[in-house]
């Protein structure tokens, strides 16, 4: 299970993005059945952070989708838009 895309972060919340952003990784890298998580600054588009996360399963994706949302990152980004693609794998 992956997803990509990027979140476009407006300049007057680029500083809480950043604060909250570390942790967000970690603790989303740290979960069960994540293989890889990546955001990064996209080099093309200011304000846009390119997003990259794999999950061994719809299970451990669900999971992470459901523990991001009580966490600071989900307060800190709310109303952001996202262009996210979700791909299962067979």
């Amino acid at each position: 299970m992956t997803l990509t895309g990027h979140i476009d972060v407006p300049v007057e919340r680029m500083e809480e993005i950043q604060a909250a952003l570390p942790a967000h990784i970690d603790l989303t890298r740290a979960e069960p059945g994540c293989l890889s998580f990546e955001v990064t600054p996209c080099p093309d588009v200011n304000g846009r952070f390119l997003v990259s996360e794999a999950f061994v399963d719809q299970q451990a994706f669900d999971a992470h989708q459901a523990r991001a949302k009580t966490t600071n990152w989900a307060e800190a980004s709310k109303g952001i838009p996202r262009d996210y693609s979700v791909r299962v794998e067979v």
